[in-house]
């Protein structure tokens, strides 16, 4: 199979999760490398449905790695739940099969209170938001002041930082008409997540370039979609990451000469969650669609908007992220 990545050529919802869970099967190590718990892949194993939020889908699979990579969001408290949920359904979760980038950024109860809080400001201008605080998160990441699970495995500096983040942010939400969070709380969760986690984090990056070294292959898991990108998508309307094939890149640690193939998920129409321009929309394919019982997202549960295939995107798609192949579902 080579070293692939996988992206939807979409707004999301493309249906990724099926073909990731097909291409597995040929994969050593399946790589998440950008997004948070705003993401979900559905997977339907032995006639059993998973729904994975930010453990790559290769966990469903014996003998596989599963990566978190440095430019994933992540919150620990969540993370520890659905490693919990795996193990509750039987499906092994260990240290052997899951490692998580020491290097990766935390999303903090602030960020998804500042994210709700931003998004019932902007009323009927609202981007349609997850309010999982994906988008605060990375912002802290770029305004150079975000904790990382590095600092969530040292007690005494975590807890530090996170006193002098949260007097900030409570300070913010006040402003905006919320209430402020408890430190004593937020600070004993996460420690307790921290502590569940410790045995999953190290240096993902070493290890990834080891494993090319060996010659293992690599499938990278993108999440959302390509109109969802920070910098490609359909702005403001679009997530906080690069959900384009270069994302993989910047989000584990390979450099672009290492990928061999891109690969582009597509449906063969087209569905959006949120607010923003879609061309396409029908709303009486939304209708058919919904009373049929479909399109709801997986994250979120939210019914998506829906409408017809958009070839001119879709060719859009294509170039930006240098599709070499498609999978229409």
């Amino acid at each position: 199979m080579s070293n692939t990545i996988l992206v939807g050529a979409q707004w999301g919802d493309e249906g990724k999760g099926k073909i990731i869970d097909f291409l597995t099967e040929e994969a050593d190590i399946v790589v998440r490398s950008q997004g948070g718990n705003n993401a979900g892949h559905t997977v339907i194993v032995g006639g059993t449905k998973y729904v994975l939020h930010l453990i790559p889908s290769g966990i469903l699979r014996p003998q596989k790695m599963c990566v978190i990579g440095n430019g994933v969001v992540i919150d620990p408290v969540a993370v520890a739940k659905e490693i919990d949920g795996l193990r509750a359904a039987r499906i092994k979760v260990t240290k052997a099969n899951l490692m998580i980038s020491d290097c990766a950024h935390l999303v903090l109860p602030y960020h998804r209170a500042l994210d709700e809080q931003r998004e019932l400001k902007k009323g009927k201008g609202k981007i349609g938001t997850t309010k999982r605080g994906i988008g605060p998160a990375y912002g802290d990441k770029a305004a150079r002041v975000g904790l990382r699970m590095a600092d969530l495995l040292q007690p005494e500096l975590f807890t530090a930082k996170l006193k002098q983040r949260m007097a900030e942010n409570n300070a913010v939400l006040k402003a905006l008409g919320a209430a402020p969070l408890n430190l004593k709380a937020v600070t004993a969760a996460y420690l307790e997540a921290g502590r569940a986690l410790a045995p999953f984090v190290g240096n993902t990056v070493v290890y990834l370039h080891e494993a090319l070294k060996a010659g293992r292959e690599m499938l990278f898991e993108g999440a959302q979609g390509t109109f969802l990108d920070i910098d490609h998508g359909t702005y403001p309307y679009v997530t906080s990451s690069n959900t384009t094939a270069g994302g993989a890149c910047t989000g584990s640690g390979v450099p672009p000469h290492r990928m061999d193939r891109v690969l582009g998920v597509m449906k063969a129409y087209t569905t959006r969650v949120g607010e923003g321009p879609f061309p396409t929309e029908n709303e009486t394919l939304s209708r058919m669609l919904h009373g049929m019982g479909r399109e709801f997202g997986a994250t979120t549960g939210r019914a998506r908007r829906c409408g017809w295939f958009d070839a001119v995107a879709v060719r859009y798609a294509g170039m930006i992220n240098g599709i070499d192949e498609i999978a229409v579902t």
